[in-house]
């Protein structure tokens, strides 16, 4: 087989993993981890349960790749963000409007919170998704840091901050849920200034 069609072959692979996992994220938001086989989720995906173990062994085999893709993924994403230049407020606010602009995330953050507290998730799916969860904190409190230093975000300690922030984003995004949606949208600059110094206390502490 020539390199070009293997290159093929496996960016058509991946194509199909994408899709498989896609399906699963939302079948699985909406119908709960417990409730859902691998055979629900070949269904979910168009594709027979013989083609579904070309892919996954297993439904854990699929959640645990889904949860570490996109947790992998916003990791770098914050990374990178706090290590750009800007100021700290504006930093949060790009981490906002980017999680709040994704149209599945409603569907991602219930994966998250019900992989980590369901009894049919495995011991080592929740202690993975806990542990990435706690890592990316890390960004975002050198972003919190940043933002005290500068004299624009709020006292506190910059872990609990980012826990409080990364939360409350989270929480927003579970009021998405088709069906079931709360009619208000979120605004970015609204969540970002719970977090910063207010211009009064600012003048007052000059």
């Amino acid at each position: 087989m020539s390199p070009r069609n293997i290159e093929k072959d496996l960016q058509q692979r991946e194509k199909r993993i994408n899709h498989i996992l896609d399906s699963a994220l939302e079948i699985i938001a909406l119908k709960g981890i417990g409730s859902v086989s691998i055979n629900h989720i070949a269904a979910a995906a168009g594709m027979s349960i013989g083609n579904m173990y070309h892919y996954f062994k297993s439904k854990d085999e699929i959640i645990s790749e889904i949860l570490r893709r996109g947790q992998s993924s916003y990791g770098e994403h914050v990374s990178q963000l706090a290590e750009q230049s800007g100021d700290a407020l504006n930093k949060l606010l790009l981490l906002s409007e980017s999680w709040l602009a994704l149209e599945n995330n409603w569907a991602y953050t219930i994966l998250i919170h019900t992989a980590r507290l369901s009894e049919t998730s495995s011991e080592e799916i929740r202690r993975e998704v806990t542990e990435r969860f706690t890592n990316n904190l890390g960004p975002v409190a050198n972003i919190m840091e940043q933002g005290q230093k500068e004299g624009l975000i709020i006292s506190g300690v910059p872990l609990e901050l980012a826990y409080y922030f990364v939360s409350l984003i989270q929480g927003l995004t579970l009021q998405k849920m088709p069906g079931a949606e709360v009619p208000i949208r979120a605004q970015a600059r609204s969540i970002v200034s719970l977090f910063a110094v207010s211009l009064h206390n600012s003048k007052r502490n000059d």
